[in-house]
């Protein structure tokens, strides 16, 4: 089949991907098609003046339901050996290109494989994860993930296995210009316990074309299961990233989202936690860091279902030159939600008069005896920590960099050491100009001698009074 525009689609595009797949998906894909053709691109009004969504130019979109990928670009090969030692996927375009799963793990039923062999191979649990979960009029580009997703990988976690690596996905879009979409689904079964770091990366394009990776990523967390999902964004600045991720938690099950995001022109999340069961607990860290005209659109939904659930979320937005972000968060307790507790917060650093941050977080709470709280500030520097930093000797950059990093450390500090260098060495590399791309040199090394040295903290900021 030969590539289309993302504006061209039309329904034989879908019949095409899905002639050779089970009905029931096949009927899927085509209402969550008719839904894309019909919903706005923003469904809520009150973030339409918000919304960046206009950046993404469909007319300059190509997709493939067959394209094949080759090798990642040059500048991560040692990445890619770094990984092979561990647990791993290597997913290029839309090809899962490589697996590294040892024999022991998948003699006790670690799973990892591309979404096309787990619904070949586990039809069943698929299809009751497809049916039973997804609403794709939530969405106009959930949607669209739901109907053409052409790639994605299978995680399964099974009951009892308790992972003490983690697994590392790294997905990195084609070197031709062809864009993805994906859907990831992650399940952790009962009592089992593991860590997923996704590092995404995107070559750089000759500029013809906008390059996208659309993103349906589910994780669905079994009774106390617990699972750290931990993202890495790092692609071109031409490229554009959507991301849906939602997460379904039964009792006692526990998860932690982390999002490091420094990389694409565009960059659109939608982050729901559905707190199923009683006792039940969600936390999510952001980190973002925009310079130049880059766009950042990220929703975060805490949704309260069963009693005595618990949720947290945080997001801090570093912004320099004509950099946006826009912060959207809602907490919502159900009626049988008695007993939950959940803050919201959404904080941005503007570094230059050009920058600009919104954030607009939101409750709704439908039953008594809860706790919730939100907050939100948009701030320039502080001239007088500038003046005092650069009277002991630092230079006007040198100094910015110190305010950043200490408004940043709480989060990072809620990282493992290793994550915690991960990303202090892609915020170096984009505040230098450097490519972000992991790398195992020199400062890298020591970035993670001196993480090791001080361990992670436990504590989201629930000691000071603003954040109770």
């Amino acid at each position: 089949m030969e590539n289309l525009v993302l504006s061209s689609l039309k329904d034989d595009y879908v019949r095409a991907i899905s002639a050779k797949e089970p009905k029931w998906l096949a009927s899927i894909r085509e209402k969550s098609f008719s839904y894309y053709q019909n919903l706005l691109d923003e469904v809520s009004p009150l973030y339409n003046k918000y919304s960046g969504v206009n950046m993404l130019k469909p007319e300059h979109v190509h997709l493939s339901a067959d394209h094949k990928a080759k090798e990642p670009f040059a500048e991560l090969k040692h990445r890619v050996d770094e990984i092979k030692s561990g647990v791993a996927a290597l997913q290029v375009g839309n090809s899962l290109h490589s697996v590294y799963l040892p024999s022991e793990l998948n003699n006790k039923g670690l799973i990892i494989e591309s979404i096309n062999d787990a619904l070949k191979n586990h039809e069943e649990l698929i299809k009751k994860l497809f049916t039973n979960n997804i609403d794709p009029t939530e969405d106009k580009f959930l949607a669209l993930e739901c109907s053409v997703f052409n790639s994605g990988i299978f995680v399964y976690v099974p009951k009892g296995l308790e992972l003490d690596i983690p697994i590392t996905i790294i997905n990195v879009l084609a070197d031709d210009g062809v864009s993805s979409v994906a859907k990831n689904i992650f399940f952790a079964d009962v009592n089992s316990k593991a860590s997923i770091i996704q590092e995404l990366y995107s070559p750089d394009t000759n500029g013809n074309t906008q390059q996208v990776y659309f993103e349906l990523l589910e994780t669905y967390l079994a009774n106390n299961a617990e699972l750290e999902m931990i993202t890495l964004q790092a692609m071109g600045n031409e490229s554009v990233h959507f991301s849906n991720r939602k997460a379904f938690l039964e009792r006692d099950a526990r998860i932690k989202w982390y999002l490091g995001a420094f990389g694409t022109n565009l960059s659109r999340y939608k982050v729901d936690s559905v707190l199923r069961g009683e006792g039940a607990s969600a936390e999510h860290i952001e980190i973002i860091f925009g310079n130049k005209n880059q766009a950042f659109d990220v929703t975060a939904n805490t949704i309260h279902v069963g009693p005595n659930s618990k949720g947290r979320v945080l997001a801090k937005s570093v912004l320099k030159d004509t950099a946006k972000s826009v912060f959207k968060g809602m907490i919502r307790i159900g009626k049988n939600a008695k007993g939950s507790e959940s803050y919201l917060a959404g904080h941005a650093i503007l570094l230059d008069k050009g920058a600009k941050s919104d954030s607009i977080p939101g409750l709704e709470i439908e039953t008594n005896e809860v706790k919730a709280t939100h907050s939100a500030s948009v701030a320039q520097l502080d001239e007088e920590q500038m003046f005092y930093l650069m009277s002991r000797g630092y230079s006007k950059e040198g100094a910015r960099k110190v305010i950043i990093d200490g408004f940043l450390e709480p989060l990072a500090r809620r990282m493992s050491p290793r994550v915690r260098a991960w990303v202090n060495y892609l915020i170096d590399s984009k505040w230098q100009g450097k490519p972000l791309v992991l790398k195992p040199d020199e400062v890298m090394r020591e970035m993670i001698e001196v993480e090791e040295a001080n361990p992670a903290d436990t504590d989201i900021f629930e000691r000071h009074y603003k954040y109770r």
